[in-house]
């Protein structure tokens, strides 16, 4: 599998580069035709600070942010995000502020919370949700519903790959979207034509990475 990799380069900046593997790909939602391989972003600080200087762009002259909410393992992201948003000098809406950085828990309905330490980091704030990867949007949906709880006011969402340009409305900023994958295809398991051609699923993919089958 892994000798199906291709290197793509973000269009805003080709030092920022991710790895796809075609093929079928069973996530927690839905069924994909590439894994996308966003480990280099998320685990090395040289990409991660690139990454969060590509996405400070899409928010520093217009978004207010107190705090950044990270999803999927982006919090190396996040911190490097907080520091450009608010760097002396920026011109940005979020020039001087002492941004949190936060990742809320999940319980055992997979709802996201957030304990009461660090309830007043969300509650009335401008918050920026950063996200790994978004195939069908349920996660930010997830975190939409949550930051409706503790009275958090979201002014962004951020993502590393997208497949979708917005959810319930909201925008989505990211670097990579589904046309940097040729032919890429999200579908319901029920509805997925690699199943009902019966091609083999190659791996179990999540925001960790890809267990093989």
């Amino acid at each position: 599998m892994e000798n199906r990799k291709k290197v793509i380069r973000a269009r805003g900046n080709k030092n920022i580069r991710i790895k796809v593997i075609p093929g079928h790909f069973a996530t927690n939602h839905s069924h994909v035709n590439y894994y996308v391989d966003l480990t280099s972003l998320k685990c090395t600080f040289r990409s991660a600070k690139a990454a969060a200087e590509e996405l400070a762009k899409r928010f520093i002259h217009n978004t207010p942010v107190d705090t950044i909410i990270c999803l999927e393992g982006t919090k190396m992201i996040g911190a490097y995000l907080a520091e450009e948003l608010a760097r002396p000098g920026s011109l940005s809406m979020s020039e001087g502020n002492d941004i949190n950085v936060v990742h809320p828990e999940t319980n055992a309905n997979n709802q996201m919370l957030f304990r009461d330490n660090m309830q007043d980091m969300v509650w009335e704030k401008n918050v920026l949700l950063l996200i790994s990867s978004a195939s069908t949007g349920k996660t930010i949906m997830r975190a939409m519903d949550c930051l409706q709880y503790y009275n958090g006011r979201l002014v962004g969402v951020g993502a590393l790959f997208s497949a979708a340009e917005e959810v319930a409305g909201q925008h989505i900023e990211s670097i990579f979207t589904a046309e940097d994958l040729p032919g890429y295809e999200n579908n319901l398991s029920g509805q997925c034509p690699m199943c009902r051609d019966k091609q083999k699923v190659d791996a179990i993919v999540n925001s960790f990475g890809y267990s093989k089958i």
